[in-house]
């Protein structure tokens, strides 16, 4: 399984369960996935978290030309398909719109087009103000999950290591 991950895997990673500073070992996870043509993202995934100029920015910079996809003539059908499909549901024009202007919809096409996993922390949302990841999977017959789901299924294990605690600066 090919899996494609949504900015907010990145994000909520950094930002909460597996920090760059201390989980290392996730972050390692993806690049050994990446190497093994396993685990990508998308080029506009990429411009959305290098806007952060932050370490996650830096660690996506160093990662453009393999992790992160870039268009190519597989996706010219599917943006067709995925901005059909949201055109013909009930969604509010501006949630249509919205939707055909972010990465959302490149990553969906992405995945429609390569058959890959789409991996999100979005919910199927019942809302018509906002189209939601999930929904357009679902719509569309692309394959979902969540980054925990993700992992587990892949048997990902980040065990830690000898600790060698840090000598003490106070005096």
């Amino acid at each position: 399984m090919v899996y494609l991950l949504d900015a907010n895997v990145f994000i909520q990673a950094k930002n909460l369960h597996y920090g760059l500073d201390f989980c290392p070992a996730f972050w390692d996870w993806l690049i050994r996935g990446n190497e093994a043509k396993r685990v990508f993202s998308i080029e506009k995934v990429a411009d959305e978290i290098e806007a952060g100029e932050d370490e996650l920015a830096a660690w996506a910079g160093e990662r453009a030309e393999t992790f992160f996809l870039k268009p190519d003539a597989t996706l010219l059908p599917a943006l067709g398909r995925v901005s059909t499909w949201a055109m013909n549901q009930s969604y509010e024009q501006a949630a249509v719109n919205t939707f055909l202007q972010v990465a959302d919809y490149y990553l969906v096409a992405h995945a429609l087009a390569q058959s890959h996993t789409l991996v999100t922390h979005e919910v199927v949302s019942p809302s018509t103000k906002k189209i939601k990841i999930p929904n357009a999977c679902i719509g569309l017959g692309v394959k979902c999950m969540t980054p925990f789901e993700m992992l587990r299924r892949e048997r990902a294990r980040f065990t830690l290591g000898i600790h060698v605690p840090r000598a003490s600066t106070s005096s």
